[in-house]
């Protein structure tokens, strides 16, 4: 029967856990008695189906998310974000008994994101958080709860590329240097665009893996988002900021491990607000800290790099990530166009034409 708690305004309830066979209290939630008793009927009634039948027992979104959300802080490099998804789901789906989850709440949920203005791909991402989540359960506990998410993304544009001239980049290393702490954000800034390295990979870096003698950044598998290790080779432009840091770092903090070191010795952990300021300053607009990246990548397909050698500077786990660059390289496009102008019009004439290591032999009519 529901009983109470010294300081506790709700009933408490009692039910056996059909597998330990231990006896489970908890807080049912109500003050009102009958509305307890009738939760520790239905957990009871629950127990009891598990046990005779094999039923499982209902579990709530928060039930689910929670040991998920344990085993990504362990063990994954997105937890944060998936923090702030969980936070967008729960708004949705707080409460709902899992068991049940349905096409229709799904859909619901993303015509409800889709009114607060979001993206495709944001929807999508909430979405495999939520997928996520109800596989661990149903792999780790042994549930067996639907998961309607499967088969119900939404499609997703290429994806967002911004990148600057290097003319802008000068005006922005200048802007930053205008900053609190201006000399550290020109350096990331040089540094960013010269390697493509995201902005964690930049914040995380210490000088045990800067190989001055070999011109090479170490990111191991840790500290990459692939979790994949990669060589990063550093030209002047990369080798001329981290000498900055390392002479700034030998004036202020000679014992602090990190590239990118506030005076205290202490890790940089954002530069947000700095950048956004640099920006304005320099009149760059709608540019963000991972649009450096992008910037790498657009000056390395526009001087003729194969799309192949940025995927592997960048860390992209597919050549598919790449390929949103490939049309800033149209040179390649219009040399295979220009095959078209040789073309002789006499049907019986057969033309050879070379385009790199291969040759295309044409016949009209």
């Amino acid at each position: 029967m529901p009983y109470k708690r010294k300081g506790s305004p709700y009933w408490w309830i009692s039910s056996i856990d059909s597998a330990s066979g231990k006896q489970i209290r908890r807080s049912s939630g109500t003050s009102d008695y009958n509305a307890a008793k009738a939760l520790e009927q239905k957990q009871r009634l629950q127990a009891w189906e598990k046990q005779e039948w094999g039923r499982q027992e209902d579990v709530v979104f928060e039930e689910v998310m929670v040991p998920y959300l344990e085993y990504a802080k362990a063990e994954l490099k997105s937890w944060e974000e998936l923090i702030h998804q969980t936070k967008k789901l729960r708004q949705h789906f707080g409460g709902l008994v899992m068991n049940g989850l349905s096409a229709v709440k799904i859909n619901s949920f993303k015509e409800a994101r889709r009114r607060d203005g979001v993206s495709n791909a944001t929807i999508n991402r909430e979405l495999s958080c939520l997928s996520a989540a109800i596989n661990f359960c149903n792999r780790e506990k042994e549930w067996q709860l639907p998961n309607p998410v499967k088969g119900r993304k939404l499609k997703e544009s290429q994806g967002r590329v911004r990148w600057i001239t290097k003319a802008e980049a000068e005006a922005l290393c200048r802007s930053a240097l205008q900053g609190r702490d201006g000399s550290l954000l020109e350096d990331f800034i040089r540094l960013a665009l010269n390697t493509g390295c995201r902005m964690n990979e930049l914040l995380g870096l210490e000088w045990n893996r800067v190989d001055f003698a070999n011109r090479l950044v170490i990111l191991e598998g840790e500290h990459t988002k692939a979790g994949k290790r990669r060589s990063i080779p550093l030209n002047n432009g990369a080798l001329a900021a981290l000498k900055n840091r390392m002479a700034a770092r030998a004036e202020y903090c000679p014992a602090s491990p990190w590239v990118f070191t506030r005076k205290n010795g202490q890790k940089v952990t954002c530069l947000r607000v700095g950048f956004k300021n640099a920006c304005k300053r320099a009149g760059i607009h709608n540019f963000r800290i991972h649009d450096l990246r992008h910037t790498c990548a657009a000056w390395l397909v526009t001087a003729g790099v194969p799309l192949s050698e940025v995927r592997d500077l960048l860390g992209h786990s597919t050549i598919m990530m790449t390929e949103r660059y490939a049309h800033l390289a149209p040179a390649r496009v219009a040399q295979a166009v220009g095959l078209l102008d040789g073309i002789d019009s006499d049907d019986s004439v057969s033309h050879s034409y070379h385009t790199g290591h291969k040759v295309i032999k044409m016949r009209e009519g």
